[in-house]
């Protein structure tokens, strides 16, 4: 059985969107009234009462500031949720925010898109992800995919191939 590793935002990277995030703006932490939003710090949905921040949030950006590559006109940044303090991260439990329709975008080593699937919805939800993960990574061009939001378009979380990750 194939292995995937779904990454949340790294703790490194989350200090330093606490503090300004990728649009150069100060977070204005809040209290989440009624829980559900996704939080790409731990990967969960928050519940009602947690001190929580939308930040702008440049993943490729990031990616190929470490990489040395250049995505070029692929380079976007979006809002995302995150908790207003350090968290304990993700439980483990599987592949989050699988339960709506989502987009498996690919990436090459380079950083340009190669390519996505529309997973979910009516009867697909989580099972329809490992065969779409499967997919993406049948490619050896695809190095990393980025699985988003089909409504705004948000990145919820980065996943790489092998490892000790997740199931599909």
């Amino acid at each position: 059985m194939q292995h995937y590793t779904a990454h949340p935002i790294a703790p490194a990277t989350l200090k330093e969107l606490r503090a300004t995030d990728d649009a150069g703006r100060t977070p204005g932490p809040f209290t989440d009234t009624e829980g559900g939003a996704p939080l790409r710090c731990c990967l969960r949905r928050s519940t009602p009462g947690e001190c929580i921040a939308l930040v702008s949030y440049a993943p490729l950006r990031r990616w190929a500031a470490r990489t040395g590559a250049d995505p070029g006109a692929y380079d976007e940044q979006g809002p995302v949720f995150i908790h207003a303090e350090e968290c304990a991260g993700p439980d483990g439990k599987g592949l989050a925010f699988t339960n709506a329709h989502r987009t498996v975008r690919r990436y090459s080593a380079q950083g340009r898109i190669l390519g996505g699937r529309l997973v979910g919805g009516s009867g697909g939800g989580a099972d329809a992800f490992g065969p779409a993960l499967q997919n993406a990574f049948d490619d050896p061009a695809v190095e990393f995919v980025h699985v988003r939001a089909v409504e705004y378009g948000c990145f919820l979380y980065e996943v790489r191939r092998g490892g000790p990750g997740l199931s599909a």
